[in-house]
């Protein structure tokens, strides 16, 4: 289980920079073109440590020293923070569902949760999220699809094509109708995705395409900053499925032991790659990463990356497929019969979903738009907000029953509040973007035939 929901955000979330500077600035405390050698006190060769103004001295022969940290740990710092600190908290939401799963057996998805929170009305918006969310993962498999094949054949056809390939190639592997059938290609997904990022960290550690400089202070606006926040949250989105996949473990309460795995391989990749990669591609990181190196590798990653693409989304058109068949014929004998009426509906509906998941990509062709919009929508309420209002729901009027409980409904109210916050936030963040590259000089128009691999970079 680990591995479908690791494979389902790999791709997307190699895009993660730990800070983003694109639109840095060289001012130097707020005054431009400031000759800083005026102000610099020149201390002669012959003074002596004591009468410098250095806080750590001479550290010539010193046992501990203070001035260790490069320029690029220094910028990275907050990255590294945010993707430790939104990791650790998505694993503690994920036992949370894991929990509401084992008090509630019969809830499937996040349809049924909101049933149980809310009835009827829960259920509908609850199951109309969770579709959206997961048919928009959808289009951004596509339009990772898109931008691997313009960079692996240099544009060679028209991107509408490039996506209209790709749609089917996803529609043909989702056709299995058990998720078992579908978990054993994960394993290539997964063998795929290490194979792609290793090839991406050796190359840009080789190339070095940064220029290796650090600016004295680095200005960017609220919502350039927080695009960059909602991309590393993306990374984190696969909750909306883990319903599904503790429904078909042949132990539930196994379920833990998969998550604490998830999270620890997924957070320790996320954690490396950002580093590696900033270090020495700095702020020209693309977008998804695989593109920073030379052309010639960025062929290569994107060739070896090719499985975890398809099978990624593949994997989430499977839950979408099955959230939908499940709530047509549950109850029923088209659950479990191997009818020529069974596999022509489960085919009819994904053809349908992934018919409007290319809609999507068409309509949102720059990678961090997609993301950030993804996120900021669907991925601040699944991942975090939801297990928030699930722990109040299964607690309910045992708030101040101890020390404990108190403190556990402090976190999950404030985990709730940092769902609501990322969300109105981060739909400011991403509209503005969109908003701003579509009239950028890099945009390539909605459905168009254009190269979108040059303005994802």
């Amino acid at each position: 289980m680990a591995t479908h929901t690791d494979s389902s955000q790999d791709t997307q979330s190699l895009d993660v920079k730990p800070h983003d500077r694109k639109h840095s600035d060289t001012t130097v405390f707020g005054n431009e073109n400031t000759d800083l050698e005026k102000d610099v006190r020149v201390i002669p060769e012959n003074t002596s440590p004591a009468d410098s103004d250095d806080p750590f001295g001479d550290e010539t022969n010193a046992e501990v020293k203070y001035r260790v940290m490069a320029w690029w740990l220094a910028s990275l710092d907050r990255g590294v923070i945010l993707i430790i600190g939104l990791g650790a908290l998505a694993t503690y939401t994920g036992y949370v569902i894991g929990q509401f799963k084992l008090r509630y057996p019969r809830v499937h998805n996040m349809a049924d949760a909101g049933q149980i929170m809310f009835g009827p009305i829960g259920r509908e918006i609850f199951g109309f999220a969770q579709i959206l969310f997961l048919v928009f993962v959808m289009g951004s498999h596509v339009l990772t699809f898109t931008i691997m094949m313009n960079t692996l054949t240099g544009h060679g056809a028209c991107s509408i094509i490039f996506a209209v390939v790709g749609t089917v190639i996803c529609l043909l592997f989702t056709l299995f109708r058990k998720l078992g059938d579908v978990s054993y290609l994960a394993i290539v997904s997964f063998i795929s995705i290490i194979g792609a990022v290793m090839i991406t960290m050796i190359g840009v550690g080789v190339e070095r395409p940064g220029t290796g400089e650090v600016d004295a202070t680095v200005h960017t606006s609220l919502y350039r900053g927080f695009l960059g926040v909602t991309n590393i949250i993306f990374a984190y989105s696969g909750h909306v499925a883990f319903f599904s996949f503790i429904s078909e473990l042949k132990d539930p309460k196994t379920y833990p032991k998969a998550l604490y795995l998830l999270q620890g391989c997924d957070t320790s990749m996320y954690l490396i790659v950002a580093i590696v990669t900033y270090r020495y591609a700095g702020e020209g990181v693309a977008s998804p990463a695989l593109g920073s190196t030379s052309p010639l590798l960025a062929k290569l990653a994107y060739g070896v990356a090719i499985p975890t693409i398809i099978i990624a989304g593949v994997i989430n058109g499977h839950v979408a497929a099955k959230y939908i068949y499940v709530r047509l014929f549950r109850g029923t004998d088209r659950m479990s019969k191997k009818s020529l009426f069974s596999y022509g509906m489960w085919a009819l509906i994904s053809l349908i979903l992934w018919t409007i998941a290319w809609i999507i990509a068409e309509a949102i062709p720059v990678f961090n738009d997609l993301l950030g919009l993804i996120s900021a929508l669907f991925a601040s309420w699944f991942t975090y907000g939801l297990s928030g209002a699930f722990w109040l729901f299964l607690n309910k009027g045992r708030y101040t029953e101890n020390r404990k409980k108190m403190l556990l409904t402090a976190l999950n109210t404030t985990i709730f509040a940092i769902g609501a916050f990322i969300c109105v936030l981060g739909l400011y963040a991403s509209g503005r973007s969109i908003k701003e590259s579509a009239s950028g000089p890099n945009s390539t128009g909605v459905f168009s035939c254009a190269d979108n691999s040059k303005a994802s970079a």
